[in-house]
């Protein structure tokens, strides 16, 4: 059986079930153009390219967990070809490139593949010139990597995500390649410095939260570990939008990372595939399915390469972008004057790859949403589908594809990709659907990333229909096929037990059932009133006399019947006692109060759930953390789970130490090293335990805080540049940043920092001193555009932080910075400064989360409740090194519904916060709205959903110990120098 296997343990590497690496080399003489040139020209035989490949040896683990991308398959056995050549190799490693050759790459890059003018060799001009010398690097590495993989004909993963926030490439780049300090020269020979020359690149724009960055680690990972494996997303222009930070709050403005072009993108124009939308779905006459008309597009490949840390591997992001051919431009119509009409088809296209997530509250906002996915799915299943038929040659078994094949789809945004592949299984492969349903299953795999039920996609069935006609067809299929499951598991014999299965885990929600089971529900009338048989008899023979006497007059007496009818419903409607008008008075005799008769109830409407169907179209679902997994087993998906329970798996998320330690922590990273006496640990981290040996040495505590205060200066310098705000590096560091969401409670936190400025105001100064540590609190994310309570939550922390931070009475003890337009950059900041950060969800409610574990990883104490990967990072620093506090999952519903019932007592800081803010003291902006939020026991925008009011109490008393802790700055030593603990923070799959 083949399997892949991934551990999360207190002790291992990343995302592979073993310790210990061997490091191979192997022979790329044989490429494609019958050699590949050297990365930097140093090595004499060109025609002897080496990727470094690591063998590794499997030992038992305190946790891991198997991903089978195939039920059942042998083994696949790679040959190594280093046994036969190794003799044969007079060198281990290509000579690296020296800095006077780099140089003149980007002398060269800047003359001959300019996109400036030749005038200036400034910033922007030599970082493009110095992202296309690496390029040139990488590309080699890249073409020598496919090559390997196509003669070997390997299984290879495809991960398909709607995300990938890569953030900026050059240092990675060039790290991973071990060519820092060469480029460092190389650049300053040429009058510049490295990360001057790094700050001039955008983060690229195609992603917005965990989901993204989480998806760019495992690529990273991927590429470092020499699995085969490439990623499939969409290139979008105007990705998320960028954040401005305003006195309204938060104005959302188009990305513009496009705008000077992409230098580390190689766009394939050979590389098309059509796209099919609307249309109709024929049978020929031998009962095959055409899918016909309709709207064509075309998808264009635009490759990404990304290396691996320390080897030669490469692997491929690629991206689609969308247009139509020449020919759709309408030229009779330009020249007519109609220019809109013209091109109105390549606008069409095109504007699928414009924007991530577009808002979807018009039906042409969803059906853009449908068409970015099925673009997607389809543009990378015939990729993947043309490179599986290349590398089988002359004679394709399709039955093997799920042996060469694994497709990973994260979250429900690929889902289409089950019924695409089944489509193109069958209507254009000529298999039959118990063929195609098979090879589909074992291919096909899904991460949830959510157990909010408003975060399971759906989509309407009719606008899925008109779009997708042949999907639909597929996916009505699939449907019957899942009744039928359930049918044969539960029997017919209790109905109620059956209806409520269906009603739960069908794929199309609120459909009628197929023909085939439309009578398994059906239950027989029975009367409430028994009638004598008498007078049964003498009814049915007055209706007889009337049925006759109708049928002698016609229809004519019907209609006036149905008009008295109408007239006497209308007078009825008169009498009706209308509730306030008199409702409780006597009823006049004579007169007859008559009920009011309600209105008919709108039928639901009818909907696929996609989650669904990834359950059932795939082989494996996995949760991203240990307890969502069970979240996801026991409540999103506990009737599949009964029905498979096979399926369901953790996996627990990841980050990369690489860009978030490594690179992003340069200062930190060299004390590693010099008291670990090693790299390895990049690679390795188990190596970081052998920093509990000197946990209380001195020398080590001095280094650490001065490596601190060393990232807190940059953070302060950064913060005044895009706020204006200065702040001392003298303060506490508290940082939330991430995606503004209520779950996720920033306003939680900006609660706790008006209750903390509360206090201070009402003490004198030298009570101030004494009381509070000074702290700067900064937050970081964005809100989507049409989601308007987080938006509100943005206002109220940028106002707050206005009148903080011109305090002149508070000063340095407190500063509240919200920080424009997030992203991996900021990040790559603001982490390794950081001394507290807060991940402090409603406990059940955030899936994983992975800044923790960047937190963590660079020497930060969390805040926290017990949900998502703070349960298992918890575990692993030890109940000391973390912050805890709230309510617990298992807790949840049941203080919803004390709320529900008026039950809840709010704590009186809490009720005091409020009116605080509602006194006008942070502007004149009405807040209402958002407090009223907290407010109330039911209904829709009020009662607290997220349990700000019930965590309050316990929130605020928790920061209090983290001033206690913080005060004590050996036990803040102690406490960050555990950061040994965190070495099952990287990448888990």
């Amino acid at each position: 059986m083949a399997t892949w296997r991934f551990c999360t343990t207190s002790g291992g590497v990343e995302a592979v079930s073993s310790c210990n690496a061997v490091a191979r080399f192997i022979d790329f003489s044989r490429g494609r153009n019958g050699g590949v040139g050297s990365a930097g020209g140093g090595s004499g035989n060109k025609a002897k390219q080496l990727m470094l490949m690591r063998k590794w040896q499997v030992r038992p683990l305190r946790r891991s967990f198997s991903v089978r991308n195939v039920s059942s398959e042998p083994q696949q056995k790679v040959k190594d070809p280093v046994a036969e050549q190794e003799e044969s190799l007079g060198t281990t490693s290509p000579f690296p490139p020296d800095a006077s050759s780099i140089a003149s790459s980007i002398k060269y890059h800047a003359e001959f593949t300019p996109v400036f003018s030749p005038e200036k060799f400034d910033l922007p001009k030599t970082f493009f010139a110095t992202a296309q010398s690496i390029r040139d690097a990488l590309i080699i590495n890249w073409n020598a990597t496919y090559d390997y993989y196509e003669r070997l004909n390997v299984k290879q993963a495809y991960y398909l995500s709607m995300e990938f926030l890569q953030g900026r490439a050059l240092l990675n780049a060039i790290g991973n390649l071990g060519l820092t300090g060469a480029y460092a020269e190389a650049l300053s020979k040429l009058g510049h410095n490295l990360e001057n020359i790094a700050c001039q690149e955008p983060d690229a724009a195609l992603g917005n939260g965990g989901l993204g960055r989480l998806a760019s680690c495992f690529l990273d990972s991927l590429a470092t570990l020499n699995y085969p494996a490439w990623g499939y997303g969409l290139r979008y222009r105007y990705g998320l939008f960028k954040q401005h930070i305003t006195k309204e709050g938060q104005e959302e403005v188009a990305e513009d990372w496009l705008e000077m072009s992409n230098p580390w993108e190689i766009v394939r124009n050979d590389v098309t595939y059509p796209v099919k939308f609307y249309g109709k779905v024929v049978t020929s006459s031998d009962g095959k399915k055409d899918w016909i008309g309709g709207e064509d597009i075309k998808a264009v490949a635009y490759d990404v390469p990304i290396p691996g840390y320390k080897t030669k591997t490469t692997i491929n992001l690629r991206l689609w972008s969308t247009k139509v051919p020449s020919e759709e431009f309408d030229l009779s119509a330009f020249n007519a004057g109609e220019h809109t009409q013209a091109a109105e088809a390549l606008y069409n296209a095109e504007k699928i790859c414009y924007v991530l997530y577009p808002g979807d509250e018009s039906v042409e906002g969803k059906i853009l949403r449908l068409k970015q996915q099925y673009t997607l799915c389809s543009a990378s299943l015939q990729d993947i589908i043309a490179r599986f038929e290349r590398r089988s040659g002359a004679k394709v078994k399709w039955e093997e594809f799920p042996e060469k094949v694994a497709l990973q789809m994260n979250d429900t945004h690929p889902t289409l990709c089950i019924p695409e592949l089944m489509r193109t299984l069958m209507d254009v492969k000529g298999l039959s659907w118990k063929e195609a349903w098979n090879i589909t299953q074992r291919t096909v795999a899904y991460t949830n990333h959510t157990v909010l039920p408003e975060a399971l996609e759906k989509w309407s069935l009719e606008l899925m229909q008109k779009l997708l006609p042949r999907h639909v067809e597929i996916i009505e299929m699939i449907d019957e096929e899942l009744i039928q499951t359930i049918v044969s598991e539960y029997g017919t014999a209790d109905s109620d037990l059956l209806e409520k299965k269906l009603k739960q885990m069908r794929i199309l929600e609120n459909v009628e059932l197929p023909a085939a089971f439309s009578d398994l529900l059906v239950k027989p009338k029975e009367s409430s009133v028994a009638v004598p048989s008498d007078e049964l008899e003498k009814s049915k023979e007055e209706d007889k006399k009337e049925d006759d006497d109708d049928d002698d007059d016609g229809g004519e007496e019907e209609v006036e019947e149905e008009e008295e009818e109408e007239e006497e419903e209308e007078e009825e409607e008169e009498l009706k006692v209308e509730p306030g008008d008199g409702e409780n008075e006597p009823v006049k005799e004579g007169t007859q109060a008559k009920k009011k008769i309600p209105e008919p109830v709108p039928e639901p409407p009818k909907m696929v759930r996609m989650a669904n169907l990834c359950v059932v179209g795939g082989h494996a679902v996995n949760g991203v953390a240990a307890i969502h997994s069970e979240i996801v087993k026991d409540e999103v998906f506990n009737d599949f789970f009964k029905l498979w329970p096979e399926k369901f798996q953790n996996k627990t998320n990841g980050v990369t130490p690489r860009r978030w330690i490594r690179f992003c922590n340069p200062f930190l990273s060299k004390i590693i090293t010099n008291w670990t006496g090693t790299e390895d640990w990049v690679l390795n981290t188990e190596k970081l335990a052998e920093l509990r040996k000197f946990a209380d040495n001195e020398d080590l505590q001095t280094q650490w805080r001065a490596a601190k205060k060393s990232n807190k200066l940059k953070v302060v310098s950064f913060l005044k540049e895009k706020t204006g705000y200065l702040v001392s590096p003298d303060a506490m560091f508290d940082i939330q940043v991430k995606r503004i969401h209520e779950y996720k409670r920033q306003l939680l936190n900006i609660l706790g920092i008006v209750y903390r400025y509360k206090m201070m105001k009402e003490m004198s100064a030298s009570e101030r001193k004494e009381k509070f540590v000074p702290r700067v609190c900064i937050f970081g994310g964005k809100a989507f555009a049409t989601y308007v309570q987080a938006k509100r939550i943005v206002k109220f922390i940028t106002d707050v932080g206005a009148t903080v931070n011109h305090d002149a009475d508070i000063g340095d003890l407190l500063k509240v910075v919200f920080v424009p337009d997030y992203n991996v950059s900021v990040a790559e900041l603001l982490i390794p400064a950081s001394e507290l950060s807060q991940h402090i969800s409603t406990a059940g409610m955030e899936a994983s989360g992975t800044s923790n574990m960047k937190f963590a990883m660079n020497g930060c104490i969390l805040i926290g409740t017990l949900d998502g990967a703070n349960v298992e990072i918890r575990e692993e620093v030890g109940e000391d090194n973390f912050f805890l506090f709230g309510a617990e999952a298992h807790e949840i519903a049941g203080l919803r519904k004390e709320r529900a019932e008026g039950k809840f007592v709010p704590d009186p800081r809490f009720e005091e916060v409020k009116e605080f803010v509602r006194s006008g003291v942070f502007g004149p902006y009405n807040y209402d709205e958002l407090i009223g939020s907290l407010e109330g026991n039911e209904g829709f925008g009020c009662a607290d959903y997220f349990l700000v009011g019930k965590d309050f109490p316990s929130y605020i008393e928790c920061q209090e110990k983290v001033d206690e802790a913080y005060r004590d700055q050996q036990v803040k030593m102690d406490k960050n120098v555990n950061l040994e603990h965190c070495r099952f923070l990287h990448v888990q799959q």
